[in-house]
């Protein structure tokens, strides 16, 4: 196993943003490199080990899902080919292979894309306090995890503070970028939702819940950042589901029971995790990349 790379350095170029997982940088006013490095984190904190090639497999599962869903929706990505990278990134190839993409710089709507199918997670929570999730009205006797009568746009402002989002109505939504950029990252939110579920399914996964963000270049709305990872969405097997309760995940979930297992007050410093979950969280994000991608290697 490869050691886990837990931050890049590319000399004097500038760094943009450095967040839980991805380092970006600059190249220039119109373009952008998206370095995905092997950080996790975990009830909001990034922990002292990461999970090698963690990056690598987020990278290419974006990847996948760009091209998958570009006859819906276009992408900011140029090229994720090192061999394709400008020459002032030649010596640190060692970093980026695998892992990172230049993308174009969007003017991104401050706004997560969330979807819903099925009950679960902050949802769950929701419902059982108010019968609805984000002010969408559900039936009431449902379980958690259930199967919802149709997936639901539950949309989060971003807060860039380090804590959870916060979940917002459709109308706090159109407040913040107007009613026709609004009515459309929904239409595109749930567009996509229906093209990726379908596709996990054939896969045998359970498409739960995902977030996409959306920016805009050139005056069209992209897709950008990250999509239908690990990180950003809940994926569930399909033929161990059953409601009632929650179901294994292709996440963190080793992380988070480990972190539970030791009853870590979840402040900082987070602590750093034994070589035998990093070991199961490693294959878990692999099977997802196997399964959904169809591919082997990375």
């Amino acid at each position: 196993m490869q050691t886990a790379l837990l931050e890049t350095r590319l000399g004097s170029l500038p760094l943009t943003a450095r967040g839980k997982v991805r380092d970006i940088y600059s190249l220039n006013e119109d373009e952008l490199l998206f370095v995905a490095t092997d950080r996790i984190s975990a009830f909001d904190h990034v922990l002292g080990s990461g999970i090698p090639d963690k990056g690598r497999i987020l990278t290419q599962l974006s990847l996948f899902w760009f091209d998958f869903l570009n006859d819906i929706v276009k992408n900011h990505v140029i090229t994720a080919e090192s061999a394709k990278f400008p020459s002032v990134l030649a010596l640190y190839l060692d970093q980026l292979k695998g892992r990172s993409m230049i993308v174009r710089r969007a003017k991104m709507f401050p706004v997560e894309c969330v979807v819903r199918a099925y009950l679960s997670g902050s949802g769950w929570k929701d419902y059982q306090a108010t019968g609805a999730v984000c002010g969408i009205a559900l039936p009431p006797g449902l379980q958690e995890s259930d199967r919802l009568p149709e997936p639901i746009f539950t949309p989060a402002a971003k807060i860039n503070t380090g804590g959870h989002d916060e979940n917002i109505s459709f109308g706090d939504v159109i407040s913040t970028v107007g009613e026709d950029n609004a009515n459309e990252l929904r239409r595109l939110t749930l567009a996509i939702f229906e093209k990726a579920s379908k596709h996990a399914e054939s896969r045998g996964l359970i498409l739960a819940d995902t977030k996409f963000e959306f920016g805009v270049i050139d005056g069209e709305i992209v897709l950008a950042d990250e999509v239908l990872t690990p990180d950003s969405s809940r994926y569930w097997p399909a033929e161990s589901y059953a409601p009632g309760g929650p179901q294994p995940s292709f996440d963190k979930q080793y992380v988070r029971d480990y972190l539970e297992s030791i009853r870590w007050n979840k402040q900082a410093p987070a602590p750093s995790l034994p070589q035998d979950v990093i070991a199961k969280t490693r294959e878990k994000y692999l099977e997802a990349f196997r399964l959904i991608s169809g591919r082997n290697e990375l």
